[in-house]
This record gives C-alpha cells, structure tokens and sequence, in this order.
C-alpha cells in the first residue's frame, strides 16, 4: 500500500504531495521524534510508543502483570467482555505538551473520570500548576508586530510605518514556545512577580470547558506591558514531595540542577496590545483557556466586575501572522539587516541611474510577459530570498529557480541581487541537543534497548539521514572546527543543467565530542555585502557560536555516535560529500568521521 507524504518544492517555492512506501512516514516519525530525549528526562513520567512497549514488557519479565492496550484512551472499554473488566483506581498519563492542554490533557482526563476510573482514584501525576510573568521586551515583542522602518534618503530620514491593521491586530493565537533560558535577561524587563495562575488535580473529575482565572498584582516597575512569560510544574504524588518544573533558571528552586528539555519547554503569550503600567498600581493578570489553548489578557479592574473577561481567543484579522511564523516578524525588524538591504540597493540604484524608473507590476515572476515589460528588458533583478514553504536553509534557493524564469526577460549585463549565494558548514558539540538522538539503554531500571534499536533502524531508513531545521539560538554548542564553505550559486547565471559537487575533509582543530556538521547559506547582496543565516561572527576563542535568531539552521547528526576518544583531543577529521541536484532542487550530503567504517 502507498501513502502519500507532503514536502516542500524548492524548485517551484509549493508544498507538493508526493507517493511513498507505506512505511515512509513511520520510519519519519521514529528517526525524527526526539523520543531519546523523553526517556533522558530523569524527571519525567513516560509511556513508551506501543510497539515497543509489549516486546518491553516481556523482555523486563512483566507479561503477566502489565497489559499493553494499543487504542486511544478514549476507545478502551470496560467491563466482562471489555479492555478492562473494571474500573481503575490508579491514573497514570503523560498528555502535555510546553502549554499543558495543548495536546488534548482537559479532554481525555474529562472522558478517563467520566468512564475509566474509579471515583477519588490516585493519579500520577496528581497535580499541574500553571505559572505567569509579565514582562516588558522589545526583541520578543518583535517577533508579533510590525516595527517602522527608519530609512536615510537624501531628504533626511523616512519612516515607513506599518499598516493600520496589522497594527491592531491581536496576532497569531499560537502559543509561542523557546528554550526561555537562552533569552537574555538583558531583553526583557520584568513587570511582575511569578504569579500562581490555575491548578489542576488529576485525581478528580477535570472539565475541558472553557474558563478563565486571574490573579491581582501590582507592577513591580513602570512599564509597558507587552509579553506574558509561562511555565508549569507538576507534582507527582499528592503530598507534593515529588516535582517536576519547567520553571526558567531564574524561577527555578535549584538553577544549578536544572534538567535540560527539549520535549517541554516554556511558552511565550503575546497580549493583544502594548499596555502601559505603573509601579505600584494593582491591575489584573487573566489566563484563559479552552480545551486546548491558553491565552491572556490584562485587566484594569477586577475581572468579578468586567463582563468582558470571558472574551473569546484573539485570531489574526490582518492575514500577516497568519503568513509569517514568529522568526519572520523578527527578522523584519531587524533594522541592522534593513541598512545592508537599503545600503546594497542605494549602490546599485545610483550605479545604473534607476532612482526615477521603478513601477510596480502585480504578477508572478514566471508569469511575466514581454507586454507587461512593454517590450522593454530588465536591467535589476531583486528579490529576497525568503519563502515561507522553505523548512531548511537552501530551500530559498527558489529564488535561484525565479531568477531562471524570466531569463528571457533580463538584458545584457542585468544585475541580480543577490548576487550569489553560498553553503557553509561547521563541525560542533552540542551541550544539550546530542540528547535528542542519544541511545537510552536503561530507564528506572527498565531495559529499553528494544526502542534504541528500532530508532537506529528508522535513522539508517533513506531521508532519515537528512539534515533538520533547529534554531541553533536556542540550542547552545561549540565549533570544533573552522566553518567552511561548501557550494556557491551564481545568481547571474540561470540553474545549471548538472549538479554541483563537493566533496573533502575538515580538521577538528578543538578537542570535544563531534555530535553534528551544522549547514546554513549566506547571501551575496553585492561583493561587499552578506547576509548570513547561520553564523553572525566567528567562534570565541573556546568556541562559543553566535547564530542568526531568525533563521533555522540545518543540523546533520553523525552517526553512529562519536567516539569517546575525541574527548582526549588528538587530530580528527570529518569526511562530507555534498551535491545540489538542480533537477529537484535538493541537497543530498553526507559527513562522517574519517575513520569511521562504511
């Protein structure tokens, strides 16, 4: 039987569906899931996926007591001819995700109450609580709105402003999840203390209706209110001696044990609009929720007062956020990138005498005609490579497949901005990521090498051994090696008919474990300007890496693992091989260590 899998076109900018094998999307799902860094978690109640779970059971000698029931909870049947002949008096799930409900918590504890469980039950986890802080902060407040844009011209500065109602809008009603601990306290400005929003206990009957809880406080600073900061904890037993918090490290009871995560993390909510506050004068902090989101809003007066409370999920009305992902708003009110954009274009504007012969023409590049160009040839061919189907770096190339569309259409010596393009690479170790394709071997005393090995399989599995998008800002390594660059795409010329190659060693020139080759492009606007997605500036002199927070880096791990060794220093090298297939526009590329076998 054939399934069909959805993937990002480079060459014509589309999400396209495509035929694959019947197994594609489990072996997908297994190489992709991050399930290691799940059962890594010391802290973290788990149930392992189905298929791995009976040959678990019984490899652990517990056949004759655990019964592994392949069905949603909510298909499970009780009684003589059912799942289970009675109800239970013990509840134990794992539903959350980084904002609790998100993936379906309020419902299916709702249905277990209702017709699996018995009343007053025991559950693990007992009890979740869901913390807040308002905060003030320009860089995360951009990632939700529109900033001017400040342009020197010859008449003085312009200022071009957002339009009225992408202003208004409340914006996208996503939570926002990040690895909060890699913000820098530099960025915000705490407007409140860490306020108690809701709790929930497991062990008695939940309700997924909506609801919404607030809490009183009074601004510790003058201020505009701008971002609601959340996390959760659960205790695991009722007494609350066993906990579990997501709390960020200057929340947290014991910073210096903090578990590292990357299966939950902390959410970041924006409020519909920019509020002012005033130190000292009480306002009220509201949560609100339905079955499966939480958002929040900020009251002047107590909510038992305000109808207007119970008011319903904000949703974009302006279409932006609805077209662009947080990182996009982020990038375009980066003002330092605007500058090089607006200092590439004044060159070659003044250069070519083009200030008074720009018109706008509302049409696909491909879709341009002789008489939409009244006949006339193009002389400046300027885009911005940026397409919101790309998911890895060079999948922007399309900008390169438009550039080859209207060849027909450029004259002799037209100038194509950017002017080239290039792939770059970089040897690290990761501090916390590794985790995520680490083998687990022994959880609490469970052997679950059974699960190692069906993911090993699933990695070895074709597009398994891709590289993945991560947003390295978030993720903290080390450059064991000097970055280097791979490929380079002439922007004035059309796609070539062959594919580009390239293929050689790197030395490891800092001890450490080599986990993963990390891939980004960089954007040749003219010789003397670059735009780089990956790399901002070179590797402290220990190796510390600065990426670019608005884009996605493609992260290749090796495999098999890297060898201990490494950690006592010595001369390494990686092996890559790397080539752009302009047919398809992918990148196929595999990095090894030298002297791994085949």
């Amino acid at each position: 039987m054939k399934i069909f899998c959805s993937r990002a076109n480079p060459t014509t900018g589309s999400v396209e569906w495509l035929e694959e094998d019947e197994h594609y999307d489990y072996h997908q799902e297994i190489a992709r899931s991050s399930y290691a860094d799940m059962l890594h978690d010391k802290d973290r109640v788990f149930k392992p996926m189905a298929d791995a779970a009976v040959k678990i059971v019984e490899k652990n000698g517990f056949s004759d007591k655990i019964k592994v029931i392949n069905k949603h909870s909510t298909e499970v049947t009780v009684g003589p001819e059912g799942d289970m002949p009675c109800r239970a008096n013990i509840l134990v799930t794992e539903l959350f995700d980084t904002e609790l409900i998100g993936e379906g918590a309020l419902p299916s504890y709702e249905h277990a109450h209702r017709h699996l469980v018995e009343e007053n039950c025991e559950a693990v986890p007992h009890r979740a609580t869901v913390y807040a802080q308002l905060v003030e902060s320009g860089r995360m407040w951009s990632w939700n709105k529109l900033f001017p844009i400040h342009v020197q011209t010859s008449l003085g500065e312009q200022v071009i402003v957002p339009p009225v109602d992408v202003e208004s809008c409340p914006g996208a009603p996503s939570v926002c999840d990040i690895q909060l601990n890699q913000v820098s306290p530099a960025d915000f400005t705490v407007l409140s203390d860490v306020l108690p929003m809701f709790s929930i206990d497991f062990s008695k009957q939940v309700s997924s209706s909506a609801a919404c809880h607030s809490r009183r406080f009074e601004p510790l600073t003058s201020g505009r209110a701008q971002v609601v900061l959340s996390w959760w904890d659960i205790e695991m037993d009722p007494e609350g001696k066993i906990k579990c918090t997501m709390a960020p490290f200057w929340a947290h009871s014991d910073p210096e044990e903090m578990q590292w995560r990357d299966h939950w993390m902390q959410c970041v909510y924006f409020l519909p609009q920019e509020e002012p506050v005033v130190q000292g004068s009480a306002l009220y902090l509201v949560a609100h929720h339905d079955d499966y989101c939480v958002w929040y809003s900020l009251q002047r007066t107590s909510p038992e007062k305000n109808e207007r409370v119970r008011q319903m999920r904000p949703v974009c009305d302006c279409q932006a956020h609805l077209l662009w992902n947080r990182p996009r708003f982020g990038e375009i009110n980066d003002q330092d990138r605007t500058d090089r954009y607006v200092q590439a274009l004044r060159t070659i504007f003044k250069a070519n005498h083009l200030e008074d012969k720009i018109n706008i023409i509302e049409k696909r590049p491909e879709l341009l005609t002789n008489e939409d160009l009244q006949g006339r040839k193009v002389s400046l061919l300027l885009g911005e490579p940026f397409f919101t189907t790309s998911l890895l770096p060079w999948h922007n190339l399309y900008f390169w497949y438009v550039r080859t569309a209207v060849d027909q259409h450029l004259g002799p010596g037209a100038m194509v901005m950017p002017q080239a393009a290039s792939l770059h690479a970089v040897v690290v170790e990761f501090r916390d990521l590794w985790r995520i394709r680490s083998p687990c071997g022994d959880c609490e005393g469970f052997d679950v090498h059974i699960m190692d090995d069906m993911i090993k399989r699933a990695l070895d599995f074709r597009e398994s051994r891709e590289a993945e998008p991560h947003p390295l800002w978030e993720y903290p390594c080390r450059s064991l090696s000097e970055p280097w660059q791979i490929l380079t795409f002439d922007f004035q010329q059309p796609v070539p008919l062959q594919p580009l190659c390239a293929e050689g060693t790197v030395e490891l020139r800092r001890p450490g474990q080599s986990h993963a080759a990390v891939l980004w492009m960089e954007y040749h606007l003219t010789p003397e300007c670059t735009l780089s997605t990956g790399l901002l500036e070179p590797a402290d002199p220990e190796g510390g890496c600065c990426w670019n927070p608005h884009c996605k880096q493609a992260v290749y791990f090796f495999s098999p693992a890297p060898d201990p060794r490494a950690l006592l220093g010595g001369p390494r090298t990686v092996s890559y091989a790397v080539e752009f297939h302009p047919d398809t526009g992918d990148i196929i590329m595999e990095f090894r260590h030298a002297d791994t076998p085949d």
